[in-house]
């Protein structure tokens, strides 16, 4: 009998500190191959650090990190994105001074067909119509949503084992929301895990297999989104039940 396969990401009783100030507190959960957690929590509760410290940002003070059978708790940014790690974080990370095909260009850098290159970037312009309407213009001129959107086609084009997603739909316009998750959605079909932290709780719920909750630097609910029950009532203070 075969043995089940081990999780993407296994985060196990992390804390972190900055300073004397701790802000992580024993947080534990798993990202299964191909699945999707959404990390939710108000302002403050500790997302983004907990997405630095898996992206190797910022280092545990306790606990480990375990990516793809390896501990990665103390590996460097840089070879942890190597190892197929990528985050995009809240904003852009594009390259304003270059056109939308030069970032994507960019990105398929170690590609050596140019019909392969070709090929993808045609399949980029088909999941985002815009950037192929764009293709020429400077990606610094883009509007801020469609700067995100060009930065998830960079991620499309070679994507990583595990994308971490911090507040991407933050600020946009449903329309441009919509075009985000129609992305993410190519993406995790391509068989990519995700770590997905987004203020638009009911939209997350609907993409993530499972969600953490956090409050404070703990994580207070986890479990699959099915079981979860009403998140409104415990992401809102106050919110009672009437």
């Amino acid at each position: 009998m075969s043995k089940p396969n081990p999780p993407t990401l296994d985060v196990r009783d992390i804390e972190v500190q900055y300073g004397p100030f701790r802000a992580i507190f024993g947080v534990s959960f798993s990202i299964g191959r191909g699945t999707t957690v959404a990390l939710l929590g108000p302002n403050g509760a500790g997302k983004s650090t907990i997405a630095r410290t898996i992206s190797g940002l910022v280092r545990p003070s306790k606990g480990s990190i375990i990516f793809d059978s390896t501990d990665i708790s103390r590996t460097s940014a840089w070879k942890i994105a190597r190892l197929g790690i990528t985050q995009v974080p809240e904003g852009r990370g594009i390259f304003s001074s270059l056109s939308v095909s030069e970032n994507l260009q960019l990105a398929l850098r170690c590609q050596s067909s140019k019909s392969q290159v070709a090929s993808l970037l045609n399949q980029a312009y088909e999941t985002f119509p815009r950037l192929g309407e764009r293709a020429l213009q400077l990606a610094g001129t883009l509007s801020g949503g469609e700067q995100r959107i060009l930065a998830l086609a960079r991620v499309l084009l070679i994507p990583p084992k595990l994308l971490i997603v911090d507040e991407m739909s933050l600020g946009l316009a449903p329309v441009i929301v919509d075009e985000v998750f129609a992305g993410l959605s190519a993406i995790k079909e391509l068989g990519t895990s995700i770590l997905l932290i987004e203020q638009h709780v009911n939209r997350a719920l609907e993409f993530a297999d499972q969600a953490v909750v956090l409050s404070k630097g703990e994580v207070i609910l986890a479990g699959p989104v099915s079981e979860l029950g009403d998140m409104d009532r415990i992401l809102i203070p106050g919110k009672r039940e009437g």
